[in-house]
């Protein structure tokens, strides 16, 4: 039997950097042997490191990890790294018994080519998803034989941000399993110096206080945490780590100067943090989505959160609210000063926020923008203020104008560059895509708000991000003859608590000093001063460093230029996009950095079909989550009994909640018909389904058994196809295509999807608005003469699809009503027949039931219902033949 061992650390950091380490077992997990409490089937972890040195906000961080397989066969080993999305890998290793296997990295389509063969066959050549709200997953396993050792070796780069006054690196600690050599250590150098450095952790006993060193004079500070195996116990006696929780790691510079210059080797940095400016006024719109998808819980969360940023508003701000569904509303028809009077009318107004109706973002967003506009051309908001629209929307435009491009042409025009929109989207149901690109255009930028119990907070913490403004219009200019190559040196805002960084290129490798005129509009008046720098006070600055890490700015210019040529190749099209695309590229190979323009082959041993694989670089417009699937069970506590289904040979089940009754019947086509399930033309959503036959027919029956072998679900606002047969599942994402078995137990989710596959039972499917579907797997005994393995179709939330939404099975999420007269004997004693008045039609119908696999995909469960017979003639609109499609998509 094949054995399996899961080693995996996890680098979480929600809003710098982080690191998050984990070890668990996934599979064959065996008693602790009480005698060696580190030998856990038959692995045994010797040593676990992360070593982060970070010099002048850039931080290079090295993750080793050793393993021994101390079984007698061999084992399969997984090494996980949860790094954040903001970072780029830069290099990866494995060496066992000696023998190393590194990384090597390419262009993308050069790597996807080189793996093309995997890919086709259905492999997980991918080592690289977005794994959480701000992380991605870095994944590798081999198959190492006995008494052999492995060691992994991850690097990766990136630019801590400042954010309300502090740099923090976020340790998300959590081995599940006791290692013989754990250890944190970050050491760090700023040549300004070092202001104050802390160390905390939720899971730090008494104990686990007094192990967290933690030492810092001017321009050095060390945190070092390395618990020994009996400081990592949960007891005396126990096996269990009680190494599980959050550790965070934050510090902060000294700032005697508005900014500071650094020069090393022809490259430069520019940090630009001016601290004891008077605050500037705000004058902030927000625009609302409140269409009938925002319903629940999420309108709830946004109340909330509107309702404590209203507490954070200063009197001296001016601020409206506009609401859309299918109409636009107004708060007021013009901004308005926070006075207290007028915030407790604004909380009132708050309170009363409802849904209703579909999604005409166009109008919205428009009428934030001609009210500022108009705020601004009037003269009813300071002169001396700084404006922002904040925008909030759960789904998609189906209202007024819906082309995306000809919305983003309109804002960009009516906006003119004079303040930056800010998009939050709310769950997956939105595209992604299409809030950052327009943010992007207008000098703002999107955020993805995650539809959990914290939604709330989330919003308001971007609210704070944004709340103190203290100079708009901010220009760093350095001498045109001397520079090239600068990343991006002029920004709309700064707000309190940030920082703003630019670093370019000496068009002269030996130029040492550097004059830079800075700019910048205030409360009071306006910001100008010029600040010079030479490289001998940097290298002076710099004679105490023994942490520093090779050519650290220039690798920093690098980063921050691929980052910013990235963002800028989003909104860009045609030639720009060309060469912004070359560019990026170009340095990606160059600093040997994983973008979203490369890929990083991993090579393995050939012998226990271990498989080579590529590591790419998720973005957030389509990315996937992947981790362990939870039990399906929750979904059917929001929703006991009421849906629509199909299943078995097939039967149609239309739940009727108001009558607490359900109609029933079935469909008699040919093997290889392809039915038209639902038809969504608002949300794009559609549902068909091909039938399958008995392997053999049935020369006794009339009517041969059919049933769904294949269901085609897509979204084509998204451009995303789902294909479920009995054997695969494979997900379609512009012409990109991944692959999953029903031997698989996962949650992924991407743009505009949820899917959880709980293994051999069923999976689970939301999309675009919130629908959700559960399809579920019917396997019968493989030796099984006549029959074939087939699927059932069943819908949770179908209120999420609009009015219009259609098929034969569609058409039921609508209310329908019908009467029932004359129920008298049928032809089965068990079964009387009935009259159904129906559709303005007079059926005859009889009593039965249906099985409902939803909740029992073994058993099912009877579900009583009139049955309407002749493939549902009068209660179907038209004819069934009229469903019948051309194929599945």
């Amino acid at each position: 039997m094949e054995n399996h061992h899961l080693l995996c650390i996890l680098l979480l950091i929600p809003a710098f950097a982080s690191s998050d380490f984990l070890v668990t077992h996934v599979r064959n997990i065996k008693k602790r042997n009480a005698d060696n409490d580190l030998v856990v089937n038959g692995i045994e972890i010797c040593s676990m490191k992360i070593d982060s040195k970070i010099t002048s906000r850039f931080a290079h961080n090295v993750i080793t990890s050793q393993a021994v397989n101390r079984g007698n066969v061999h084992k399969e080993v997984f090494f996980d790294v949860e790094l954040p999305k903001t970072a780029f890998i830069t290099n990866f290793s494995m060496t066992i018994d000696g023998l190393t296997y590194p990384g090597t990295i390419k262009e993308k389509e050069v790597a996807k080519k080189q793996y093309e063969k995997a890919v086709s066959k259905g492999q997980t050549a991918g080592l690289v998803k977005a794994s959480g709200r701000k992380t991605e997953k870095f994944t590798v396993s081999v198959n190492i034989a006995a008494a052999s050792k492995v060691t992994f070796e991850l690097t990766y780069e990136e630019l801590l941000k400042r954010q309300f006054g502090k740099y923090e690196m976020f340790i998300k600690v959590k081995p599940k399993q006791l290692v013989k050599d754990f250890e944190i250590e970050v050491n760090i150098f700023e040549p300004q110096g070092i202001t104050e450095l802390e160390a905390e952790g939720t899971f730090i006993t008494n104990d686990l206080q007094n192990i967290i060193e933690k030492t810092f004079s001017e321009k050095k500070g060390l945190i070092s945490f390395k618990p020994s195996l009996d400081q990592q116990r949960t007891c005396a006696n126990c096996s269990q780590s009680a190494l599980d929780g959050d550790f965070t790691v934050r510090y902060d510079v000294k700032r005697t100067t508005p900014d500071n210059l650094q020069i090393v080797n022809g490259y430069f940095v520019h940090f630009f943090a001016p601290t004891d400016l008077p605050k500037l006024p705000k004058n902030v719109i927000f625009v609302i989505d409140i269409s009938g998808s925002m319903s629940g819980r999420e309108i709830q969360q946004t109340r909330e959160a509107l309702l404590k940023i209203l507490d954070d508003i200063k009197e001296d701000d001016f601020f409206n609210f506009i609401l859309f569904g299918s109409e636009v509303h107004t708060w007021k028809e013009t901004l308005i000063k926070a006075t207290p009077e007028n915030l407790d009318e604004a909380r009132k107004f708050v309170r009363g926020i409802d849904t209703e109706g579909m999604t005409n973002l166009y109008g919205g967003i428009m009428r934030g923008i001609n009210m500022l506009n108009a705020a601004h051309e009037e003269n009813l908001v300071p002169k001396r203020s700084a404006s922002i629209i904040i925008m909030l929307t759960d789904g998609q435009p189906n209202v007024g104008i819906s082309n995306t491009q000809d919305i983003q042409a309109h804002v960009k025009k009516a906006i003119e560059g004079k303040y930056p929109l800010y998009n939050l989207g709310f769950g997956y149901g939105v595209d992604y895509n299409f809030l950052e690109k327009m943010a992007l255009e207008n000098k703002g930028l999107a955020r993805r708000i995650y539809p959990d119990s914290d939604a709330a907070l989330q919003l308001q913490g971007f609210y704070d991000e944004v709340s103190n403004p203290m100079l708009t219009d901010v220009e760093l200019n350095y001498p045109e003859n001397e520079i090239s190559d600068l990343t991006k040196n002029s920004f709309k805002h700064f707000y309190d608590g940030s920082e703003i960084v630019v670093a370019g290129r000496f068009i002269d490798h030996n130029q040492n000093s550097l004059t830079v005129d800075v700019r910048g509009e205030g409360a009071n008046d306006a910001l100008s001063y010029t600040t010079q720098q030479d490289a001998e006070q940097t290298a002076k600055a710099f004679q105490e460093q023994v942490y520093i890490f090779g050519d650290y700015i220039e690798r920093l210019w690098a980063y921050l230029t691929i980052e910013q040529l990235l963002e800028k190749r989003i909104a860009a099209t045609g030639e720009e996009k060309d060469n912004l695309t070359a560019k990026a590229l170009d340095l990606s190979l160059k600093y040997k950095f994983v973008t979203p323009l490369t890929s990083m082959v991993v090579t393995k041993p050939d012998d226990f079909d271990n498989q080579d694989g590529i590591a790419d670089k998720p973005t957030e417009g389509r990315h996937f989550h992947i981790s362990a699937a939870p039990h399906l069970s929750y979904l059917y506590t929001a929703h006991p009994t009421w849906y629509t289904s199909v299943d078995g040979d097939p039967h149609f089940i239309i739940s009727v909640p108001q009558k607490e009754d359900a109609i029933c019947f079935n469909i008699n086509e040919n093997p290889g018909a392809v039915l038209n399930l639902i038809n969504d033309p608002v949300t794009g959503i559609t549902v068909n389904g091909e039938l399958i036959g008995d392997k053999r027919a049935n020369s006794d029956a009339k009517i041969q058994n059919t049933y769904f072998g294949k269901l085609g679900i897509a979204n084509k606002h998204l451009d995303l196809k789902l294909t479920v047969t009995p054997e695969k599942i494979t997900i379609q994402n512009g012409n990109e295509k991944t692959g999953f078995t029903w031997l698989d137990s996962v949650t992924l989710q991407q743009e505009g999807l949820t899917l959880i596959i709980n293994r051999k039972k069923n999976l689970v499917l939301s999309m675009g608005s919130g629908v959700s579907f559960v399809v579920v797997l019917h396997e019968v005994w493989k030796k099984q003469p006549l029959h074939q393995d087939f699927l059932g179709l069943y819908t949770l939330q179908s209120d999420k699809l609009s009015e219009q939404t259609h098929g034969l099975l569609g058409q039921f999420f609508h209310p329908i009503d019908f009467t029932i007269l004359e129920i008298h004997p049928g032809s089965d004693p068990e079964k009387p027949d009935a009259t159904m008045i129906v559709k303005n039609n007079e059926l005859t119908v009889t009593r039965g039931w249906q099985k409902d696999f939803g909740r029992d995909p073994k058993h099912g469960v009877d579900i009583p219902c009139w049955f309407v017979h002749n493939n549902g003639a009068g209660l179907v609109d038209g004819v069934h033949t009229d469903y019948i499609v051309s194929s599945l998509f």
